[in-house]
């Protein structure tokens, strides 16, 4: 019985070890079967050899399974030491990172290049160049560091320049309360928050001119309700209409704020995607001949057609000298494969030229629609096709009709003491017409016609409508 029971144990330290993948150090020889009596030498002075007691071989048992549960937890304590040092690296449609174990620590490499190409028709009075371009090229950097701060560095080398469009900080403390600091767009105009991959027509509306671009500032804000409500609160150098600021003219200061209801966000339905929002912008601003703090109109095919006059000195320049407000009520709503976006800005500037002062009022809007007619449903930030381009199984990706029309009108009092009518338009009316190819959440093509009319703008009386196509290829991740 002795015997057999040794045998078992034996077999049982050696099924462990077998297990664990190594071959026991020194594995118990099986007990002999023959007496002292039966040895060809026994032991001197006639005694016996001891077998080893059973309670014996079970302690040496537990002691080397002991040693083989210890290994095994030194091998899983190295691997996860290794992996807390091992960073994470992705790649995918957006874009690349490279991530810490933990999470606290991100790195994110994105980009946009933008292939566009104008051709205008009917320019005989104001002849423009057909070209190809690259619209815009940017590098994206964007990160976390420690959990909660995250940020952005975002350059543009298109059109054969070299321009910083985004540099920011942005604290997360909690979805309802972030504080942005760097340079960034201050929350006024609807279709300049958008995105410009995103954007339903290669160039923006008319409203975009009377609303900032970027400007240097600090911005506290957040949402509530799971997103229901969002809100913007900063305080900004004060950039021009239209403006990417760099750098402040004068000692006053913009204070932008913006509120964006989606009531019906968490309920679902129809009125899911609608959203209404109220913007507004108020500073006191001060230019000079050298920084006038206006800046001139453009038409969506980058035609300038409002300039305020200029001759370089103090009694021939229109500068900003005063209050500056602007106002912008806007609203999207997205349903099924159909889309609307519209607002309204109004920007009111107190302007002097020598010893003539004046508040004047410039007001534009604009509305456009899209149908995805084909294979997905449009939202703010684009369409993401449900099918991506692949012609051997026969998908093609997304198609969307779009179509917009929008007006600036100049106030009447720009006239002729600040603006001249030969050259300067009252007020400029466009339409547009698109269809949209997306590929895939990273690739799209656009194909647009847009004519823009105008009142006055000419010695002779109203300037020649601007009539073009355009077309853009578009690369994103």
């Amino acid at each position: 019985m002795k015997t057999t029971l040794c045998a078992a144990f034996a077999a049982l330290l050696f099924l462990a070890n077998a297990a664990s993948g190594q071959a026991p150090a020194n594995p118990p020889e099986p007990p002999s079967t023959t007496t002292a009596t039966e040895a060809e030498d026994p032991p001197s002075g006639g005694e016996t050899a001891t077998e080893p007691s059973v309670d014996q071989r079970l302690d040496e048992l537990d002691q080397q399974l002991k040693v083989l549960q210890r290994k095994e937890e030194i091998r899983l304590e190295a691997e996860a030491e290794k992996a807390k040092a091992t960073p994470v690296v992705t790649a995918g449609k957006d874009g690349f990172s490279l991530k810490s174990p933990d999470g606290a620590f991100q790195l994110k490499l994105r980009g946009l290049v933008q292939l566009d190409g104008r051709f205008f028709r009917g320019d005989e009075q104001r002849p423009a160049t057909d070209t190809f371009l690259l619209r815009r090229v940017r590098p994206i950097f964007e990160g976390t560091v420690y959990k909660i701060f995250d940020f952005r560095i975002m350059p543009d080398f298109g059109q054969g320049t070299s321009v910083l469009f985004d540099a920011y900080v942005d604290a997360r403390f909690t979805n309802g309360f972030r504080v942005k600091a760097g340079k960034f767009k201050p929350p006024v105009g609807l279709e300049r928050l958008q995105s410009a991959s995103d954007t339903l027509f290669v160039e923006r509306a008319l409203p975009t001119n009377l609303v900032p671009n970027r400007d240097l500032g600090v911005q506290v804000h957040g949402e509530l309700a799971k997103g229901a409500f969002a809100y913007q609160v900063g305080l900004f150098n004060g950039a021009a209409d239209g403006a990417n600021n760099d750098n402040d003219i004068n000692d006053g200061k913009d204070v932008a704020a913006r509120v964006f209801v989606q009531p019906f966000l968490n309920g679902g339905g129809p009125l899911k995607n609608l959203g209404v929002g109220l913007a507004a912008s108020q500073g006191h601003q001060k230019g000079s001949p050298a920084a006038t703090g206006l800046a001139a109109y453009r038409t969506p095919g980058q035609q300038s057609f409002f300039t305020y006059l200029t001759d370089g000195t103090a009694a021939g320049t229109v500068v900003a000298r005063g209050t500056r407000e602007r106002l912008s009520p806007q609203a999207y709503l997205y349903a099924g494969p159909f889309g609307l976006l519209g607002e309204v800005v109004r920007s009111t500037q107190e302007v002097r030229k020598g010893t003539a002062r004046a508040e004047l009022e410039n007001r534009s809007w604009q509305v456009a629609g899209s149908w995805v007619i084909a294979g997905g449903e449009p939202s703010f930030k684009g369409v993401a096709p449900k099918k991506v381009f692949d012609p051997a199984n026969h998908t093609w990706g997304a198609f969307e009709l779009a179509g917009r029309v929008s007006r600036l009108d100049v106030d009447d009092d720009s006239f002729p003491l600040f603006a001249s009518l030969s050259s300067s338009a009252r007020s400029a009316r466009a339409w547009s017409l698109g269809l949209n190819w997306y590929l895939n959440k990273n690739l799209r093509v656009l194909l647009d016609y847009e004519q823009t009319r105008f009142e006055r703008g000419a010695a002779s009386g109203d300037r020649e409508d601007e009539s073009l196509f355009f077309s853009r290829f578009q690369i994103a991740f």
